[in-house]
């Protein structure tokens, strides 16, 4: 079985270390960016399998970034997990649009990100 790819983008790399660790010690190839425009390129080579974003970031944030991966074809239906700072919202209408998988308020627990990575994919990534 192929291991599961996972891109990881935020600008505080202490999130990117604890939620690449997480993943890979679960089975998961992971690739990382600090900005939703590295990320698209990183995607777009990378395919992931999945995406957790930030939500704010620099020259590109998590919307921007989920607005053009839904718009690439190889990308469009890569589910995606966002990651934001607690007040931030973005209203159920274009979350749906968005096809966001879930959201996660920050602090999040290791463990909980993984439960949303699971259902998002449908499966349990336990190695």
């Amino acid at each position: 079985m192929d291991k599961k790819k996972a891109l990881v983008v935020d600008d505080e790399i202490h999130i990117v270390q604890v939620v690449a660790i997480k993943l890979r010690n679960n089975g998961f190839e992971v690739m990382t960016a600090d900005n939703g425009q590295k990320a698209l390129d990183v995607a777009k080579d990378f395919q992931p399998d999945i995406v957790v974003t930030d939500y704010q970031m620099p020259f590109m944030d998590g919307v921007e970034l989920i607005e053009s991966l839904r718009q690439n074809e190889d990308t469009k239906q890569t589910p995606v997990i966002m990651l934001t700072a607690r007040g931030f919202a973005i209203e159920d209408e274009r979350r749906e649009k968005l096809q966001i998988s879930d959201f996660l308020s920050k602090p999040f627990s290791p463990r909980q990100l993984l439960a949303s990575v699971e259902q998002a994919l449908g499966e349990t990534v336990k190695a």
